[in-house]
């Protein structure tokens, strides 16, 4: 909790954890569409040709994309400045260490390793023994969704050494304006625009896994995450601003994701000009899909705050294990698809059953893990 948040009673912020929840599902669906036909790479694959199942699949990953990640990192940063005030830099990134650190290693190391040999030997037919799959494995750093808290540590040790080197990070600053919010999130497209003609959409910098191509509004949320927990921005955050960022939001999505198909069908460029190269589709993109995510991202810290801080013991027990619900995703949906592999129906049909069984199994498995004793105090 920030400065300016820990004065207010908890029931005050419980609308965070519930856009918690709501992002780590989005996750698992997210996942699920790359699976059956949306553009993206996974540990498994089986993509539909059917036009009518790819378009609903590609716009939403595409709106999944404009915000999701980014707000995960403005919620993560808005709790990071009290802790840091409270625990001190040392306590506070050995605790963030073991809080983020053990899990990372551990995806790497152990569940990852496992998760694709699942695919290997089920999907794939290859039918060896783990310990066999294990002496020619030579993936071991391969953070796959851990690629966030990679990022999320690193945004933190760097925020942290900001700290000690300036003595505070008390910026004050007003609560933007809508007009201040898509101006500053225009700013970020063209950034974006000029990073990804260096580094396209879908390029991944290994081991790590960042696709570097998103990472300046990762950048600047973080950073809004940091200023707003100073300045109690949440606190006064305003529904109808809320409401007129939802409005531009769903306007960008009705009016102008289609925008895109019909260009490309009256000038015939090819697809890869939406996401690298110094094309004014790339730069047309970019912009399009920042204005979305940070209109996105303010409607719902607006209109939670207004709409949805009522507390409810389902949504708070969800909320106890939405981390350990992303971590452990993947070998639901890898399983679940695994077992559908021979349906004889569209992949497209396939998303619609894994989608929703992989989110209920993601925070299943996720409440059981964190009842363990160890393993809840990491998780």
């Amino acid at each position: 909790m920030s400065d300016a948040l820990k004065i207010e009673p908890k029931p005050k912020i419980v609308y965070i954890d519930h856009l918690r929840v709501a992002l780590t599902a989005l996750v698992v669906l997210h996942h699920a569409a790359v699976t059956y036909g949306a553009p993206g790479g996974w540990y498994y694959s089986e993509k539909t040709e059917t036009l009518g199942a790819i378009m609903p699949m590609t716009l939403l990953v595409s709106v999944d994309q404009a915000f999701f990640m980014g707000f995960f990192f403005l919620l993560s940063a808005l709790f990071i400045p009290v802790s840091l005030d409270k625990k001190g830099p040392g306590k506070f990134m050995s605790d963030r260490l073991v809080r983020l650190g053990i899990p990372l290693m551990f995806y790497s190391f152990v569940f990852s390793p496992f998760v694709i040999y699942i695919v290997y030997y089920w999907p794939k037919g290859h039918h060896i023994s783990y310990g066999q799959f294990l002496s020619g494995f030579d993936e071991w750093i391969n953070f796959g969704v851990m690629w966030f808290v990679a990022a999320l540590l690193i945004f933190s040790f760097l925020y942290v050494l900001f700290r000690i080197i300036s003595g505070s990070d008390k910026l004050v600053m007003d609560i933007p304006t809508t007009g201040q919010i898509l101006i500053f999130a225009t700013a970020i497209g063209i950034i974006s625009f000029f990073v990804r003609i260096v580094f396209p959409v879908g390029r991944t910098l290994d081991p790590l896994g960042f696709q570097l191509g998103h990472f300046p509004q990762y950048i600047a949320m973080f950073i809004f995450g940091i200023i707003a927990s100073r300045n109690n921005w949440l606190g006064q955050s305003d529904y109808k601003m809320g409401k007129q960022m939802r409005l531009i939001a769903i306007l960008l999505v009705v009016i102008g994701f289609p925008l895109f198909f019909i260009a490309r069908k009256i000038f015939d460029f090819p697809i890869a000009y939406f996401s690298s190269g110094m094309h004014w589709p790339q730069l047309w993109y970019a912009v399009w899909e920042q204005v979305l995510g940070f209109s996105i991202a303010t409607a719902l810290l607006c209109i939670g705050r207004a709409k949805w801080d009522v507390p409810s013991p389902l949504l708070a027990r969800l909320a106890r294990c939405a981390f350990a619900a992303y971590i452990f995703h993947p070998i639901g949906l890898v399983i679940l698809s695994s077992l559908l592999k021979d349906w004889a129906v569209d992949p497209g049909i396939k998303f619609l059953v894994v989608g929703p069984l992989g989110v209920v199994g993601a925070f299943a498995l996720a409440d059981l893990l964190v009842k363990i004793p160890g393993v809840n105090r990491i998780l």
